[in-house]
C-alpha cells in the first residue's frame, strides 16, 4: 500500500512586500553607492594589473621565471685572466653562464607555444573543412565518453553475496481453464497499461491516459525518473512479458539518473524505486538493478542527518539537504514513512556488506522502543529534531500503515529470526485492538482511528491492507491465536468487500464511516474517489493463500471486471472521481502502484500457490517481493536476532 494517502503540494509562501517610504531610497543616496561602486572597480582593476605585471613581466634580477623542471647541471668556467685556458674550475647552474642558458630556454619555450599554437590552428582549419553534421557528431561522441567515465566512477562492483535460495519466480500456471482465463485477461490488462505508458508517458513518471501524456506528482519531485518502469518490471518479470521486461531494464540502465536537482519524498522513493530495484535484481539477477539501487540509497541516506537519526520527510537528490512536509504536525516526520524502511535497508547491507543501512533502520526502532505510547499506541507524527511525539493521532491506515506492516515483515524475512520486531508487532496489534477495532451496529468489524483520546468511526481504503495483515502473522502470534487472527482477517476483508459492494460501480472509495445508519459508506464528496488502489485486492489475496475459501477469488474478479469495465479508457487506465455514479468523472492518472500491487495481487490470486510461495518471499508494501535471508546467509551483525 502506499501511504500516506495524497500528499497535498508543499510550498513556501513569500514574506509581503513593505512598499512604504523606507522601501526606496532617496536619489542622493543611490548617487552616492554609484559612485563607490565606480571606484571601487578602478581599484579593483589596478591590482589585477599590479599581480599581473607581478607574476607575468620578466624577473631582472633572477632571469628565472619558469621553472622547467630541469636538475642543475654543472657548467664549466673559462679562466682566462692569465692568458690561457684553465678548465679547473666548474660554476654552478645559476651562475656565470645562467644569463645565455636563460635565454636558449626562453627561446625554446617560445618556439614550443609557437608550434603548439600553429598545430591547433590546423586543427581548427581541419574541423571548419568538415560539415556541422559531422562536427555536431564528433561533439556527441566526446560527451558519450564522458557520461561513460562518470558512469564507471558511479558503478563501483559490488562484492558478490550468495543469493538467497529463490523459488518459484515464473509459471504458477492453474490448471482449471476458467481460471486460466481470468488470469490471462488480467495479463492483457497489464499489457494495456504498459503498452500505453510506453506510448503516451515513456520515462515521466506516470501517465495521463485520457490527455495521453506523461503525469507527475510532488512525491517525485520535478524531475523525470520513470516511476512506473521501475514499478512495474516485477509484475511484468513474473507475467512473462520479458520483452516488455527488457525495455524497461534498457530505459533503466541507460537513462536511470539520480544525479538531479530534485526534492524526493524518501519513503516513496524508497518502497518504489528501492524496492522495485531489489526485487528486479532477485527476479533476473541482472547486475544493473543492484548497482542502480545502491547508488539511489547512497542519496537518501542524508536525510538521516537530523538530531535524533529519524529522517526528514523529503531530501534532496543532488543536495542531500532535507525536510518534513509543511502539513505534518509541527514539522514532524510521519510513523508509516519513517517507519517503512527496515526491509529495503537490511537487503542493501546484505547485497553490499555495508552495516550503514541496518545501522540506519535499527537506530530508529531502538529510539521508538524507548519512548512511551499513549496506551500503548504509536503516534502518526514524531519531531525528528526533539525526539517527541507530535499530535496524538493513531491510524492503521493513512500515515501509519506500513509501519505495522514491516514489523511484521521484519520478523519474517529474517526467517523468523528478528524475534525483537515480533514482539514489537505483538504489543501493537494488541493495542490496536484492544482501543481501534470495533463491531458496527450492523456486525461489521472496522479499525478506527484514534484522535486525541476519541475514536473515529471511519475507516480508509488504505486501512484494508490490515485484513492480509493479520491473517499474514496469525502464525507465530501469542497465546496459540493463531486462528482468533485468521478470524479477524476474515472479518476485515467482509467489511473492505462490504465497501465495494455498496456502491454503484462495485469499486471502493477512499474512506467510509460508521456512523448511525451509515455503515461501510462514503458520506462526504471528497472521500468517494477511487484511483485504483490495491489494499483490498491485496487482503482478498492474503485470505485466499491462508484459506482457499473460493469467495475470496470471486470478490478479486467482481473488482477486476469493475476496474475493467469503468477505469479502462483507450490511454490506458484512470482512476474515477465517485463510485457512487453510473457515469463518473475520470481523474486522468493511471498510478505506478498499480502496475506495481493492483494487477500484480489479481494476477497472484488467480495464479498457483507455488508462484512467489509465502515461506520463501516477502512483499514489501509496494508489493515488490524480497527474499527471506536465512541465518547461513546474512552477513549482518549488531541485532543479537542475526547471530
Amino acid at each position: 500500500m502506499t501511504a500516506p494517502a495524497l500528499l497535498p503540494l508543499s510550498g513556501r509562501r513569500l514574506p509581503p512586500l513593505n512598499l512604504g517610504a523606507s522601501s526606496f531610497p532617496h536619489h542622493r543616496a543611490t548617487l552616492r553607492l554609484s559612485e563607490k561602486f565606480i571606484l571601487l572597480l578602478i581599484l579593483s582593476a589596478f591590482i589585477t594589473l599590479c599581480f599581473g605585471a607581478f607574476f607575468f613581466l620578466p624577473d631582472s634580477s633572477k632571469h628565472k621565471r619558469f621553472d622547467l623542471g630541469l636538475e642543475d647541471v654543472l657548467i664549466p668556467h673559462v679562466d682566462t685572466s692569465k692568458g690561457g685556458k684553465n678548465l679547473g674550475s666548474f660554476l654552478i647552474h645559476g651562475q656565470g653562464h645562467d644569463e645565455h642558458r636563460h635565454r636558449e630556454e626562453e627561446e625554446r619555450l617560445r618556439n614550443k607555444i609557437r608550434a603548439d599554437h600553429e598545430k591547433a590552428l590546423e586543427e581548427a582549419k581541419e574541423k571548419l573543412k568538415k560539415s556541422r553534421d559531422e562536427i555536431q557528431a564528433e561533439i556527441q561522441t566526446e560527451k558519450s565518453k564522458v557520461v561513460q567515465e562518470l558512469k564507471k566512477k558511479d558503478s563501483k562492483p559490488l562484492p558478490p553475496v550468495p543469493l538467497p535460495n529463490l523459488i518459484g519466480i515464473n509459471s504458477g500456471e492453474p490448471a482449471d481453464p476458467d481460471i486460466r482465463e481470468k488470469r490471462n485477461k488480467i495479463k492483457e490488462m497489464m499489457k494495456h497499461a504498459w503498452d500505453n505508458y510506453r506510448q503516451y508517458g515513456w520515462g515521466h513518471n506516470e501517465l495521463k491516459p485520457i490527455a495521453r501524456k506523461g503525469h507527475s506528482t510532488n512525491i517525485f519531485g520535478n524531475s523525470q525518473m520513470g516511476a512506473t518502469i521501475v514499478d512495474a518490471l516485477d509484475t511484468l518479470y513474473i507475467m512473462g512479458l520479458h520483452d516488455e521486461f527488457r525495455e524497461g531494464q534498457e530505459w533503466i540502465d541507460k537513462n536511470l539518473d539520480f544525479s538531479v536537482n530534485s526534492e524526493v519524498s524518501v519513503f516513496e522513493v524508497n518502497i518504489r524505486f528501492i524496492g522495485g530495484l531489489l526485487a528486479a535484481y532477485y527476479l533476473s539477477g541482472q547486475e544493473v538493478f543492484k548497482i542502480k539501487a545502491v547508488q539511489l540509497a547512497g542519496k537518501l541516506l542524508p536525510a538521516f542527518s537530523t538530531p535524533t537519526g529519524i529522517p526528514w520527510a523529503m531530501v534532496n537528490l543532488k543536495s542531500g539537504v532535507g525536510r518534513n512536509w509543511g502539513w505534518a504536525s509541527a514539522g514532524s516526520s510521519i510513523l508509516a514513512e519513517f517507519g517503512t524502511l527496515h526491509m529495503e535497508f537490511v537487503h542493501l547491507s546484505y547485497l553490499t556488506g555495508d552495516p550503514v543501512y541496518y545501522n540506519k533502520v535499527m537506530h530508529i526502532r531502538k529510539l521508538l522502543q524507548k519512548m512511551d505510547r499513549p496506551n500503548g499506541l504509536y503516534p502518526n507524527y514524531l519531531n525528528p529534531r526533539t525526539g517527541r511525539w507530535g499530535q496524538h493521532h493513531t491510524s492503521v491506515g493513512g500515515l501509519g500503515d506500513s509501519f505495522y506492516e514491516y514489523l511484521l515483515k521484519a520478523w519474517l524475512m529474517s526467517d523468523k529470526m528478528d524475534t525483537e520486531a515480533r514482539k514489537m508487532y505483538d504489543d501493537a496489534i494488541e493495542a490496536i485492538e484492544k482501543h481501534l477495532i470495533r463491531k458496527s451496529n450492523g456486525g461489521l468489524t472496522f479499525i478506527g482511528e484514534w484522535k486525541n483520546g476519541h475514536l473515529e468511526r471511519k475507516m480508509g481504503h488504505l486501512t484494508c491492507f490490515a485484513g492480509g495483515m493479520f491473517a499474514l502473522g496469525a502464525d507465530g502470534s501469542r497465546d496459540d491465536k493463531a486462528g482468533h487472527y485468521l478470524q479477524l482477517g476474515a472479518e476485515i476483508a467482509h467489511t473492505c468487500h462490504e465497501s465495494y459492494d455498496r456502491t454503484t460501480l462495485k469499486l471502493g472509495p477512499e474512506a467510509f464511516k460508521f456512523d448511525g445508519g451509515v455503515e461501510a459508506v462514503a458520506v462526504r464528496q471528497n472521500e468517494k474517489y477511487y484511483i485504483l488502489r490495491p489494499e483490498v485486492i491485496e487482503t482478498y489475496w492474503y485470505m485466499w493463500r491462508f484459506t482457499h475459501d473460493p469467495k475470496y477469488r470471486q470478490w478479486g474478479w467482481e473488482a477486476t471486471q469493475a476496474i475493467d469495465k469503468y477505469c479502462r479508457v483507450s490511454g490506458g487506465f484512470s482512476g474515477v472521481k465517485d463510485v457512487y455514479s453510473s457515469s463518473p468523472a475520470y481523474d486522468d492518472v493511471q498510478q505506478s502502484f498499480f502496475l506495481a500491487e493492483t494487477l500484480k495481487y489479481l494476477y497472484l490470486l488467480f495464479s498457483n500457490d507455488d508462484l512467489l510461495p509465502l515461506d520463501n518471499w516477502v512483499f514489501n508494501t509496494e508489493a515488490h517481493p524480497l527474499p527471506v535471508l536465512r541465518l547461513a546467509n546474512t552477513t549482518l551483525s549488531g541485532n543479537p536476532a542475526y547471530r
